[in-house]
């Protein structure tokens, strides 16, 4: 079955960086990853959807794990948790869509995400104590709920990704 599509209005921030500290608010996207938990700026999730399968696509690299069939779009589909360093134990169920520009990757995730409003003031320093340095998809940290989450920089991680298919 489907998950419900996270349907996102074609906007000018598919062309400038993830996240800019402003006065308002910011919606994200919050998912889990290997029992660790990261944010995605909503602007650039497309859609979330249960895996039903994952076909392997030899010479692929080594970011990507192989492709899925969704809708009759061919996506390609990233796990991002060797990276991030997180535990790669369990299969993942389903992928969250991120678009920047044109391109569009399925991310690996362990849980239907959540949605949430942050305030700029969630956002902490990107050079938090080096915390970003061994994890180069993050853009760098924000606390939710006195925890600490991982803010994802999709234009960066594509940006990696179509480096390595050149």
């Amino acid at each position: 079955m489907m998950e419900p599509a996270l349907e996102q209005p074609q906007s000018s921030a598919d062309s400038g960086p993830d996240h800019v500290r402003s006065a308002g608010p910011l919606r994200i996207c919050l998912i889990t990853l290997g029992g660790e938990f990261f944010a995605i700026d909503l602007r650039h999730v497309r859609e979330v959807f249960e895996l039903e399968s994952i076909t392997p696509v030899p010479g692929m690299p080594a970011s990507l794990v192989g492709v899925a069939n969704l809708r009759g779009t061919v996506v390609p589909l990233a796990d991002l948790r060797p990276s991030l360093g997180v535990s790669v134990s369990a299969t993942p169920k389903y992928a969250v869509v991120v678009r920047h520009g044109i391109q569009q990757v399925g991310i690996l995730i362990d849980d239907v995400p959540e949605i949430l409003t942050i305030h700029p003031d969630d956002l902490l320093a990107e050079s938090t104590h080096g915390v970003t340095d061994n994890r180069p998809f993050l853009a760098g940290l924000l606390k939710i709920e006195n925890r600490l989450s991982g803010m994802l920089e999709v234009s960066r991680f594509l940006a990696s990704v179509e480096e390595t298919i050149k």
